[in-house]
């Protein structure tokens, strides 16, 4: 087992086998220095700092019906919101002046969120806040709105593709989506010149090793500038409600495979991470995770956007408890750093 995780240190892949034996073999001995190196990377190229992002949740309307999600379409108890621009703009004047340089805007696949509303409301915030990252997270759109979305000043777009297994995928999506369509959102995204994440949940229903590696080799091949990983939470009204959560231990273990195999990768610690364990965030960075995103959201609307049951969204993982945060970072040997932090090309360890 060490002379894999040598192996994925040194040479930034293995071979699906390989992986396998990583996968279902690593006890906390090998967990531990397979985290050990992971930060060492990250180290070296980020050295102890990790960007902060401000995230905007601005609606949970959604017309899809994924069987996971709290604001999936078919949950009648859940309190709809959509945030005016108004709201939008003023979170971002917050965020700016705390010393945010990154928008994250996130929210559901809202009909009623028309293209011209959103392009309206990106290129506002790039031309008030022209030194700004414009990050989206608004699901599966056609190849002509990204690219307005692109034009209109956005630079990042984050879709995870959740499971790169089409069986697995029909588990967890209704008949209405396609996993084909989501990869085609993917190659739209990088080759329009979005700064594209991608990613899984890990523990997910009906997930198995098998489904993992092909994950691990699908993003290995995409090669995302972003890769955001967190445990499957069960929210109350949904059908897995009783399904239990994804394990710690192998979130922390799929965070260092990733960036092993991802030296330069903008890699959060989620806040799924901190919802399933107080500490998950530090757990998740001191796993090589780089990023974290401070909610900026109104305070009064942050429960609302419920994607799984008891999201963490105060106290340190808010973008008011930056003190805390920075804090809680300082611990573990960590600082906050407010750039922009773009992905840059890859080079050799």
């Amino acid at each position: 087992m060490r002379d894999l995780i040598e192996r994925l240190y040194r040479e930034h892949t293995l071979p699906p086998d390989k992986l396998r034996i990583l996968l279902t073999q690593c006890d906390e001995e090998h967990l531990t220095l397979i985290r050990q190196k992971a930060c060492e990377v990250s180290q070296k190229h980020f050295g102890n700092k990790i960007y902060i992002r401000g995230l905007i949740e601005i609606g949970n309307c959604c017309h899809n019906d994924c069987y996971y999600c709290g604001i999936r379409r078919s949950n009648s108890h859940i309190e709809r919101y959509r945030l005016a621009k108004e709201d939008i703009l003023a979170c971002c004047e917050e965020g700016y002046n705390l010393g945010f340089r990154t928008f994250v805007m996130q929210g559901g696949e809202d009909n009623r969120l028309t293209d011209s509303r959103m392009i309206d409301i990106i290129s506002t915030i790039r031309k008030t806040y022209p030194d700004v990252a414009i990050t989206l997270s608004l699901g599966e759109k056609d190849t002509r709105t990204y690219q307005q979305f692109y034009e209109a000043g956005a630079n990042r777009y984050l879709l995870r593709h959740e499971t790169h297994n089409e069986q697995h995928y029909r588990l967890l999506h209704p008949s209405g989506m396609s996993l084909s369509n989501r990869l085609r959102c993917l190659n739209d995204l990088k080759q329009i010149g979005f700064q594209t994440g991608t990613g899984i949940m890990v523990g997910s229903p009906g997930q198995t090793v098998d489904h993992l590696i092909e994950d691990i080799l699908f993003i290995e091949s995409f090669r995302p500038q972003m890769i955001g990983i967190g445990p499957f939470l069960p929210h109350h009204e949904t059908p897995f409600s009783d399904r239990p959560a994804g394990r710690l231990q192998q979130t922390l273990l799929l965070l260092s495979i990733f960036r092993l195999m991802h030296p330069q990768a903008l890699i959060p610690s989620t806040t799924a991470l901190a919802t399933l364990l107080p500490e998950g965030r530090e757990l998740g960075i001191l796993s090589g995770a780089n990023v974290v995103m401070p909610n900026l959201s109104p305070p009064q609307q942050r429960y609302k956007y419920a994607l799984y049951d008891n999201k963490a969204s105060m106290g340190a993982e808010a973008a008011e408890g930056l003190k805390l945060l920075d804090d809680r970072l300082k611990a573990i040997g960590y600082a906050i750093d407010k750039s922009r932090g773009d992905y840059f090309e890859e080079t050799t360890i």
